[in-house]
């Protein structure tokens, strides 16, 4: 019976661990907008980015 624990701890430290990378390289790869993370029955499901991009104003010349 442990030995199921211990695997099911393991999948899950697995699994968190992916989800921790997947929101790293999401937010080091963005530079204005919004990462959210989904949670379901205490478990994350979703990773959801929205990225804005910023256009620089210029001044029209007359």
């Amino acid at each position: 019976m442990k030995t199921t624990e211990n695997s099911a701890k393991k999948a899950g430290e697995s699994s968190q661990e992916t989800w921790l990378e997947t929101v790293r390289n999401q937010v080091a790869s963005l530079r204005f907008g919004v990462v959210q993370i989904v949670v379901h029955d205490s478990q994350v499901v979703q990773i959801e980015r929205t990225e804005k991009v910023r256009l620089d104003r210029k001044p029209v010349e007359s």
